[in-house]
């Protein structure tokens, strides 16, 4: 996430072009990352939990429609010659009945309500501190505020899951045999 929010920071990274395809491609390789880490946080917490594998299904049903926004975008991308073009290619996607809600306004959110949800099972097992759900919470505004605090809010979510992924002395925490 950080990569996409310093790409976004340089000029011309919104017009058609590399820089947009850089960003789109660190943005889509930081959702599937947390796919990843959201099955982490799952595991952790424990596997039998029906909330658990919920809200673990609540992370993915966002990350999936990140997943399918940060394709539309690098798709207008490829396929346009100016800012007109690509603003014609989404027009075209957007009016598309459900597109809207599904890839872009509401689903995606879902990845972050079940990041938190996960990681406040965590700090409720006593398996992260209390702050990391809290952070995670922040960096999610901070970046709902303004794309251009993405890297801000990267940073909030690496000091979150620091405690999680260590042992408490910034050593890898070692997986359990029955998580």
């Amino acid at each position: 996430m950080a990569v996409y929010g310093a790409v976004r920071l340089l000029p011309g990274s919104r017009d058609v072009g590399p820089g947009w395809t850089v960003g789109h491609l660190a943005l889509f390789a930081a959702l599937a990352l947390l796919g990843i880490g959201l099955v982490e946080l799952w595991r952790l917490g424990g596997r039998a939990s029906r909330w658990g594998r919920g809200w673990l299904a609540v992370g993915w049903a966002g990350v999936a429609a990140g997943l399918a926004q940060a394709g539309i975008d690098l798709y207008a991308n490829a396929v346009s010659a100016d800012r007109a073009a690509r603003s014609a290619v989404f027009d075209r996607v957007q009016a598309v009945p459900g597109v809207r809600p599904v890839v872009y306004d509401v689903v995606p959110m879902l990845l972050y309500v079940g990041l938190i949800a996960l990681l406040v099972r965590l700090a409720l097992r006593r398996a992260a501190p209390w702050w990391s759900p809290a952070l995670v919470l922040l960096g999610t505004l901070a970046m709902g505020a303004s794309l251009d605090y993405l890297a801000v809010g990267a940073v909030l979510y690496l000091v979150a899951f620091l405690p999680v992924l260590t042992d408490g002395r910034g050593r890898p925490r070692a997986a359990s045999a029955g998580a």
